[in-house]
């Protein structure tokens, strides 16, 4: 599914929490890599993406051929066009922007039909069928982002509140909680006036995972509830772009909610009692590998139409 040779590129992975870089020559070695901070979503998000091109660039010494980015919370206006004549005065000559839930599914298993449920602080799932692709979750922490980090910390903070009133069983995330708030009926104050709440909250994933491997029942459920959240919309990715009715669809999952082990077991466990034929894979690169190969992805997959070009 190759629309030829991608020349040099300038690989991009971009979000809130840092932005990461990859200079590829035209032989596909890696030359220079390079991270640098999140990106500002109350300011005009090109400039910011030209300047960090304009580091890298600088940095690495040299030029490129092409810029390809996987960023998400673009605006309407944020078009290629744009950004190819913000960054041409640094000698790129084409531009190719996606929605890093892209740049996941490509890095995970290249351009051909299947799913990837990508899961960190929040989670998206992206489809590939032969004609379609489908975009399952990542509506965000309030209404959507089922089994991400977000989604495994508000369940754990859930249960230490539950064990605090009497209405659950006892956790060993408790003596944690206090630690981090004090009085807990003073812990929902604290996380209403904190704004980095969320990231805060997707910390005690992490927390949830180690516990859950020390023998803690309340996280241990928590981390099967995730992994069957993560696979339903998987498998429900696979529903919408036809690839259910393939004999061995392909399935991915990439993010850090993934280190958790139980987590990964409920995933491959709760895809395959669906599916039994399923190829659950390990990732084969990451999305700023994924971000690289933009420019090789061909009319003929149906991620094609998802790449903006310029």
């Amino acid at each position: 599914m190759s629309e030829g040779a991608a020349g040099s590129v300038l690989a991009l992975d971009g979000g809130q929490s840092g932005i990461r870089t990859l200079l590829v020559d035209e032989s596909g070695t890696v030359v220079a890599e390079s991270a640098h901070p999140g990106i500002l979503t109350d300011r005009p998000v090109l400039p910011q993406l030209a300047d960090v091109v304009a580091v890298a660039l600088a940095d690495a010494g040299r030029s490129v051929e092409s810029f390809a980015g996987g960023i998400s919370g673009l605006a309407d206006d944020d078009t290629p066009e744009a950004l190819l004549a913000l960054v041409r005065p640094h000698g790129v000559q084409r531009v190719f922007m996606a929605h890093d839930s892209v740049t996941s599914y490509v890095g995970a298993i290249g351009a051909e039909p299947g799913v990837v449920t990508a899961s960190g602080t929040g989670v998206v799932t992206l489809a590939v069928g032969v004609e379609k692709v489908c975009r399952v979750d990542g509506w965000g922490y309030l209404i959507g982002d089922a089994g991400s980090g977000f989604w495994i910390g508000r369940a754990a903070l859930d249960a230490v509140m539950r064990a605090f009133d009497g209405r659950g069983p006892a956790t060993s995330l408790t003596p944690l909680a206090e630690a981090e708030f004090g009085d807990l009926a003073d812990a929902y104050l604290q996380l209403q006036a904190d704004g980095l709440k969320v990231s805060r909250i997707a910390r005690w994933a992490k927390v949830v995972s180690e516990h859950a491997g020390a023998g803690d029942e309340v996280c241990i459920e928590i981390s099967r509830r995730a992994g069957e959240e993560l696979a339903w919309s998987a498998l429900t990715g696979l529903r919408l772009v036809g690839q259910h009715e393939v004999d061995e669809p392909l399935v991915s999952q990439v993010g850090n909610v993934f280190l958790n082990p139980l987590v990964e077991e409920s995933f491959r466990r709760t895809v395959l009692a669906t599916h039994a034929g399923a190829r659950v894979v390990a990732p084969r690169g990451t999305g700023l590998a994924g971000a690289s190969q933009l420019p090789t992805v061909g009319p003929d997959s149906a991620l094609y139409g998802r790449i903006a070009r310029a």
